[in-house]
């Protein structure tokens, strides 16, 4: 006991005149950092007052420093700038659902601009904009070096003003123009319908209004429907949705779990991390989902998609998502601007980051390219006859009228899914997915 007693005390001493001997270094270490940083702003200075004494021109010192400041946090990553008082305030009016602009979220790749995706119903959606288009001009003049908000800044203006955009486009071998016309952005955070059977939720962007919106067009469409056994799924579109309120996303993913881990974010510190967990209660009372996806799926869009993925609760449909797994904070500043700052990654429940990389959906579909109608040629398959166009052709005396109207309900039914798969495939191949799966169901 005593020998054991005296290793420990050892042990302790020798750990003491360890820990003398390398905080020396560590002080001086952290205090020829700080030397360091005193000198650089030192340098700022300097580079400050000699631009305002010497440039060619005058210049406004108020504009040097914000231009200094936003330079900072710009070299950090795409997401991370600063907003000046009049940007912080379009950012609230933004996230309450209206503002006035083009219609599209964009990020900045190799110096040019790159299109998130269009906003539904938006003048830059009507114009044919596309996600990961680049704009390269603005009006004749190139966006190439300039900084994410100068070149944003560039495209705004009054409402009613048109703007053009130098757009290159993959598969398109040369640059094109597109004509936009500036309005005021209402946006409708999700819309709801019935296809068939099957409820469809289109959710365009995660702002103060998408769960309260959610929550209340299922609830309608259901009643419309005669109920929660008259519907076989949902469909979730989240396609060119570019994200916006982390809250949002965790309500809209908690709205179709029961339980469990919907998101966590990992900061720089350890004791930054967060993890968001489901409440009970399933607003589709256990009917299957489908989620729909694209390249312009990005940030809270790849939450409620990684979420219901995760649990098994969803089949992830489309393309691969944009891949923004980064979260940023808005911090606001004296003088009325913010500071937008990444501040941590967020992972899946199963402890995916998708920063980079994005969701990859269960099944891939890619929505084929609008093309110009093609005149009919001999080789274009034309509708065949049936027995019943035969004339004089015997009537099937085996049906009732009812069945015969159920048959006919059928038929325009499979009319309908026919229309839509040329209009929008992923929908339909969602769609056809949930059929699929309802007949599986056993009847009792």
């Amino acid at each position: 006991m005593k020998k054991f007693a005296m290793a420990a005390v050892g042990g302790t001493l020798a750990g003491i005149i360890a820990t003398t001997q390398v905080v020396g270094p560590l002080l001086a270490q952290e205090t020829a950092k700080s030397g360091n940083v005193y000198e650089q702003l030192d340098l700022f200075g300097d580079i400050f007052e000699r631009i305002r004494a010497q440039y060619v021109e005058e210049v406004e010192a108020g504009e040097l420093i914000e231009a200094a400041i936003d330079g900072m946090l710009t070299s950090l990553d795409p997401h991370s700038s600063y907003l000046s008082p009049d940007d912080a305030s379009a950012m609230r009016v933004q996230t309450r659902g209206e503002f006035g602009g083009l219609g599209i979220e964009v990020t900045q790749e190799e110096g040019f601009v790159k299109v998130v995706s269009p906003i539904d119903g938006t003048p830059a959606d009507e114009a044919g904009v596309e996600a990961g288009d680049f704009i390269t001009h603005v009006d004749g003049d190139s966006v190439l070096g300039l900084t994410l908000d100068e070149a944003v800044e560039m495209m705004r203006g009054p409402v009613g003003s048109e703007i053009l955009i130098t757009i290159v486009r993959e598969g398109e071998t040369e640059p094109f123009d597109v004509s936009i016309i500036r309005d005021t952005i209402k946006l409708t955070a999700v819309r709801t319908r019935t296809q068939g059977d099957t409820v469809v939720l289109r959710v365009t962007t995660f702002n103060d209004q998408t769960y309260t919106n959610l929550e209340a067009g299922l609830k309608e469409q259901i009643e419309e429907a005669g109920g929660i056994d008259k519907i076989n799924g949902i469909v979730v579109d989240l396609r060119n949705n570019p994200g916006g309120l982390l809250t949002q996303a965790i309500r809209v993913s908690d709205a179709f779990l029961e339980g469990g881990e919907i998101v966590s974010t990992r900061g720089r510190e350890v004791q930054d991390g967060e993890r968001y967990n489901a409440t009970a209660g399933d607003l589709a009372e256990g009917k299957p989902i489908v989620v729909l996806i694209n390249g312009g799926s990005a940030s809270a869009s790849e939450i409620v998609a990684g979420a219901l993925q995760d649990h098994r609760r969803a089949i992830v449909v489309g393309t691969k998502s944009f891949g923004k797994g980064s979260v940023q904070t808005v911090m606001p500043l004296r003088g009325d601007g913010a500071m937008r700052l990444t501040t941590a990654r967020y992972y899946t429940p199963s402890g995916r980051s998708i920063q980079a990389l994005g969701v990859s959906p269960d099944i891939v579909v890619e929505q084929p390219r609008n093309r110009p109608d093609e005149e009919e040629d001999e080789d274009t398959p034309r509708s065949l006859r049936s027995e019943a166009d035969l004339r004089g052709s015997l009537n099937n005396d085996s049906l009732s009228d009812d069945q015969i109207k159920q048959i006919e309900a059928d038929r325009a039914k499979a009319d309908a899914a026919a229309a839509l798969r040329e209009e929008d495939y992923q929908l339909a191949y969602a769609i056809d997915i949930l059929k699929g799966l309802s007949a599986l169901v056993p009847v009792e």
